[in-house]
């Protein structure tokens, strides 16, 4: 009898709490600091290696490292994006320096995107579709209502600038150790102007994204009242009406 009256446990919300996971950040997507020092032993590996031994071990051993870390991550079970993504571009970099035929090819290609994602980025907000507010409504599936709130589409204007600034502060830096031939400085230079930037970005993206959805949900309510106080008027006036017309005859004494 006593077990019979004991409450049972809500296996249903316990294996519920199991299943949900926390949505993953984009600094952890991108791999967090583990994929910020991963990015950048590639790096230190060819700048080391092109000291030593010259261009072609500098390329292999590149490489092989970023072979490796891929392995190791998705041994560890890791986010795969930030692996594939670490090979696909050291290979790109180092047929780009192969094809070059001098270490500071191997930069090239990040000069190159930095470049690219630079001049879409400016587009966006000369045409007034700022890419942070198109990418970040296009992940949440909020769509493009920010557009409609001229504050909310500055705010995703201040984020893209800062996102311009850093492409434009790698261009230029990195451009010019490229044309003085300074293969050192320029991996010094990509490691210093990669993730640390990115993240001085990313605060200012946060901060855009934040401000916005503030603004939405506020305008949301905004609507819900506003619609809440004018089907109450309807009411009233239903109601008004009724009691004018719908009032039963009275009978004659």
């Amino acid at each position: 009898m006593t077990d019979a009256t004991q409450p049972q446990p809500d296996k249903t919300d316990g294996e519920a709490e199991d299943t949900e996971k926390p949505i993953p950040t984009l600094w952890e997507q991108m791999g967090g600091m583990v994929g910020f020092i991963s990015a950048s032993i590639p790096v230190v590996v060819f700048v080391i290696v092109n000291l030593v031994a010259g261009m072609g071990p500098a390329i292999w051993s590149a490489l092989g490292t970023a072979v490796l870390i891929a392995v190791w991550r998705i041994v560890r079970k890791e986010q795969l994006l930030p692996a594939i993504s670490g090979i696909l571009g050291v290979a790109i970099a180092a047929f780009i320096a192969y094809r070059v035929g001098a270490a500071k090819g191997f930069f090239l290609y990040g000069i190159w995107v930095s470049g690219v994602l630079g001049v879409a980025c400016l587009i966006s907000v000369i045409v007034r579709w700022p890419a942070l507010g198109v990418v970040w409504g296009t992940l949440n599936g909020h769509g493009m209502g920010w557009r409609s709130d001229p504050k909310s589409r500055r705010y995703y204007d201040i984020a893209t600038i800062a996102w311009i600034l850093v492409f434009a502060a790698r261009v230029v830096v990195q451009q010019w150790l490229y044309n003085a031939d300074q293969a050192t400085l320029l991996g010094i230079a990509k490691i210093v102007m990669g993730y640390p930037l990115t993240a001085i970005a990313l605060l200012v993206t946060v901060w855009a994204v934040r401000r916005s959805d503030l603004r939405q949900k506020a305008q949301d309510e905004e609507a819900r009242i506003a619609a809440e106080q004018a089907e109450a008027r309807d009411l009233a006036i239903e109601q008004e009406l009724r009691a004018k017309y719908d009032t039963p005859a009275q009978e004659p004494s």
